[in-house]
């Protein structure tokens, strides 16, 4: 396979105050909401991981929105609160703009499984695919992807451990969840795909 990839570069509003997330082994971690606007008119609103020294540096300055270059991070949340899959974006690099907004996504890792082809209730077809990232110290991060229309239907062809690249947006999907006779709103965080190959094992050519 090639060189895991994992870039998202995020244009959007700070859509709440950021708040403590979690402490690494070098340091403390911050959160925050960031919406993004489609051209829909719909917002993702996406939640972005800072360490405590990029809060310190970050200069709050009179523009409307801030550009993120990061990486798509997921853990397992074990407490039985929220969903057990946590997707976030890691921050790189942080700076106010007055860019448009902007969500995009490149992917290239590992299936976990058989991705599977199913349609909506509107008669869309869609396939799932849950993509393994390596991180440089041996980690991966697991993340759900979806394709539609003739990516989805070339995609459900391919095997479990198929290498694959993929192009799209981080997407937030809210859904409602029906435990008994209680009804929760939930919101779903993964990747919808523009593009999706599956990369070759001796010239990375798609297929």
């Amino acid at each position: 396979m090639d060189r895991p990839v994992n870039i998202v570069t995020l244009c959007g509003q700070i859509a709440g105050k950021p708040e403590f997330s979690h402490t690494g082994r070098d340091g403390d971690y911050f959160k925050f909401p960031l919406a993004v606007r489609r051209l829909s008119g719909t917002e993702d609103v996406l939640n972005i991981i800072v360490s405590r020294e990029q809060m310190a540096a970050l200069e709050i300055e009179d523009l409307p929105r801030l550009r993120i270059l990061g990486e798509v991070r997921s853990w397992n949340n074990h407490t039985g609160v929220g969903p057990r899959l946590v997707i976030t974006v890691l921050a790189r690099e942080l700076e106010f703009t007055e860019d448009d907004f902007e969500n995009s996504v490149t992917l290239t890792g590992t299936l976990c499984k058989e991705p599977t082809l199913r349609r909506t209730p509107m008669g869309r077809e869609i396939s799932d695919l849950m993509l393994s990232v390596e991180r440089r110290y041996g980690r991966s991060d697991y993340i759900p992807c979806i394709a539609w229309g003739a990516v989805a239907r070339r995609a459900a062809g391919w095997e479990k451990g198929a290498s694959v690249t993929l192009t799209g947006r981080v997407q937030s999907r809210a859904y409602i969840k029906v435990e008994g006779e209680e009804a929760t709103r939930k919101v779903a965080y993964e990747i919808s795909a523009v593009t999706a190959e599956k990369i070759g094992p001796e010239d990375g050519a798609g297929t």
